[in-house]
C-alpha cells in the first residue's frame, strides 16, 4: 500500500537499529525478505505444487518506494524461498493486486497447452498519481511476467486500486473487486477474458471508514452451525487508518453474492466487524486456486502498521508477513463471525513440547517452561478469583511485552507500552479484544517469533497481532495473577526457523 503523503514526509533522521540488534528481532518462522522494504502480500496463488507469495517490494532500499512485486514460493505454506523480483517498476509502480491461473486460457496468453498465470495489479503513475489496473502474464510458473498493459481505469481517479480477481463458476466469468479508496467504496466488475471489464455494482461506504479503503477480498465459505449446506460470502476490506488498533487494520462483511452484487445479510451490524484487534494485521488477502481436494480458505497479512512502518528498528530488511491462517465462518445466536487459525502445516516446525499442569498463579511472578523467543503455546486459563492474569515476555534489559486477560472487563489484551526503547509515538499502546469471560475461563494460542505475537482466542474467534521491538537479549517468560489466584494449563513448543530441519 501506498500512503504517499506520510511516507514522503520521512527523513534521514528516522531511527535505524544497529545490526547487532537484528539477531534478536529477526523472526525465524515468519516470512520476510533478506533485505529491503516489504509491505502488502499480493497475488497469492497455488500452481504446480507451489504456493506463490508476491508482495510489495522496494528492490533499492529499506524505505517505501520503487514499488515492484517481490516473490517467494513454498510447497507447504511454512518454508519460503525468496526468488528474484517478478514484476519490476516500469513507467508505473506495480502496486497491489491478484494472481490467478487462467485454466481455460480466456486471455489467449497460454503457451504449449499450459494455462498462463495472470497478475492484475494497480499501476501507479508517480507523475500524475493516477491509478489504473494493469495485466501481466507468466508462462514460466511466475518467475517472469510479460506486461500486457492497462485493462481498466476510472478516468483520472487517483485512488482506484488493489484489484482482487476470481472466477465465478455460476456465471462463467471473471469478477474483480477494486476500490475507490478515498470514497470508501468497493466496485465490482466482470469480464469474459480478464482484459475487457464491465462495471456491475458498488458497495459502501459501510462499517469502518478511513482516509482510504484498501486491499479487498471476496470469497464464499460454508457456514458452521448454519442450516445444512448453507454458504455465505465474506467481503474483507482493509483501512489504512482509523481501525480498531488505532491505525491500519481490516474489517469484514458477511452476505450473498450473485455474480454482480454483494448484499450483506439482513441485520448485519452497522458497527465494524474487525478481522484482528491488534495493530499489525493488514492488507490481508487469500490464496487463489488452492490444491484440488483442499477446501480451505487461507489468507495472510502484512505484519505492520502505516503509522510507524518506516520507523521500525530493523535492518537490513523492513517488513514481515503473518503466518498463513485458515479462515472459517460460524453462525451463533449473535450472528455470523469468522474464525482464524494458523495453518496446520506450521506444526511441522514444533520441537519437543514442555508442559505445565494446574499451575497456580498469584502476585508473585511464576517462570513458565518456555524457551526463548520462537514458540507456539497452547494454554487453558481459569482466572479464578483474580481480576487480571498476564503473561510477560521479558528481554535481557527488563523491557516487557504482556499478554493478558481481564475477566471483570471481558477482554484479552496485548500491552506493548513497555516493550522496548521508544522509536515512534504511535507504537506504544495496549490493544484489546472483547471476549465473553463470564465463565472466567479462556483458551489462548500464542505464536511468538522474536518480535511478533499472534494471539488466537477461543479457537480463533478473536485474534490480536502485534509487533514488538525489545531492547536486547533473550526473552524469558513468566505469569502473574492480580487480586487473587488463577490456574493455568500450558503446552509450549520451541519452534524451528523455516528451512531448518533440526
Amino acid at each position: 500500500m501506498k500512503k504517499l503523503a506520510i511516507l514522503l514526509a520521512a527523513t534521514a533522521a528516522l531511527a535505524t537499529a544497529a545490526p547487532a540488534q537484528q539477531a534478536d528481532v529477526r523472526p525465524g518462522y515468519h516470512y520476510g525478505p533478506a533485505q529491503n522494504w516489504m509491505n502488502d502480500p499480493n497475488g497469492l496463488v497455488y500452481y504446480d505444487g507451489e504456493y506463490h507469495l508476491f508482495y510489495q517490494y522496494n528492490p533499492h532500499g529499506d524505505r517505501w518506494g520503487h514499488m515492484s512485486w517481490g516473490h517467494a514460493v513454498s510447497r507447504d505454506l511454512v518454508n519460503w524461498e525468496e526468488l528474484p523480483v517478478a514484476i519490476p517498476e516500469t513507467d508505473v509502480m506495480a502496486f497491489s493486486g491478484t494472481a490467478v491461473i487462467d485454466w481455460n486460457n480466456t486471455t489467449g496468453f497460454g503457451k504449449n497447452g499450459k494455462p498462463p498465470m495472470i497478475a492484475i495489479y494497480t499501476g501507479h503513475n508517480p507523475k500524475t498519481e493516477r491509478q489504473s489496473q494493469y495485466l501481466a502474464y507468466s508462462n514460466d510458473r511466475g518467475r517472469t511476467f510479460t506486461i500486457h498493459g492497462e485493462v481498466l481505469n476510472a478516468g483520472n481517479e487517483k485512488h482506484f486500486r488493489d484489484p482482487k480477481i476470481f472466477w465465478h463458476e455460476p456465471t462463467k466469468r471473471w469478477v474483480m473487486v477494486v476500490l475507490k479508496a478515498a470514497a470508501n467504496t468497493a466496485e465490482i466488475y466482470t469480464s469474459p477474458n480478464l482484459k475487457d471489464w464491465t462495471h456491475r455494482s458498488s458497495f459502501g461506504p459501510a462499517g469502518g471508514r478511513g482516509k482510504f479503503w484498501e486491499c479487498p477480498d471476496l470469497f464464499e465459505l460454508p457456514v458452521e452451525g448454519g442450516t445444512p449446506g448453507e454458504t455465505r460470502w465474506v467481503l474483507s476490506i482493509n483501512l489504512g487508518d482509523n481501525a480498531v488498533g488505532g491505525g491500519s487494520g481490516g474489517q469484514y462483511f458477511v452476505g450473498d453474492f450473485d455474480g454482480e452484487k454483494f448484499t450483506p445479510v439482513p441485520g448485519w451490524p452497522g458497527a465494524p466487524q474487525w478481522m484482528d484487534y491488534g495493530a499489525d494485521f493488514y492488507a490481508t488477502i487469500s490464496w487463489s486456486d488452492m490444491p484440488k481436494g483442499d477446501p480451505r480458505r487461507v489468507w495472510m497479512g502484512w505484519a505492520n502498521d502505516w503509522r510507524y512502518a518506516e520507523w521500525i528498528p530493523t535492518w537490513p530488511a523492513r517488513g514481515i508477513m503473518t503466518v498463513a491462517r485458515t479462515v472459517a465462518l460460524r453462525k451463533t445466536r449473535e450472528g455470523y463471525h469468522i474464525l482464524q487459525a494458523p495453518v496446520r502445516e506450521l506444526e511441522a516446525l514444533r520441537g519437543t513440547p514442555r508442559r505445565a499442569s494446574a499451575l497456580v498463579l498469584s502476585e508473585t511472578p511464576v517462570p513458565l517452561p518456555i524457551e526463548g523467543g520462537k514458540t507456539d503455546i497452547e494454554l487453558e486459563l481459569d482466572t479464578g478469583t483474580a481480576n487480571q492474569v498476564s503473561i510477560a515476555l521479558t528481554d535481557g534489559q527488563g523491557w516487557q511485552t504482556r499478554i493478558g486477560v481481564n475477566p471483570t472487563a471481558n477482554e484479552v489484551f496485548v500491552d506493548r507500552t513497555r516493550s522496548g526503547p521508544h522509536f515512534h509515538d504511535g507504537f506504544a499502546n495496549r490493544h484489546v479484544a472483547p471476549v465473553d469471560l463470564k465463565s472466567r475461563k479462556v483458551k489462548l494460542r500464542v505464536l511468538a517469533d522474536e518480535s511478533i505475537v499472534e494471539v488466537f482466542v477461543n479457537d480463533g474467534r478473536q485474534t490480536i497481532t502485534d509487533r514488538f521491538y525489545r531492547g536486547g537479549g533473550a526473552l524469558t517468560w513468566s505469569a502473574t495473577a492480580r487480586g487473587g489466584q488463577a490456574v493455568m494449563n500450558l503446552t509450549a513448543w520451541p519452534m524451528r526457523s523455516m528451512g531448518n530441519p533440526k
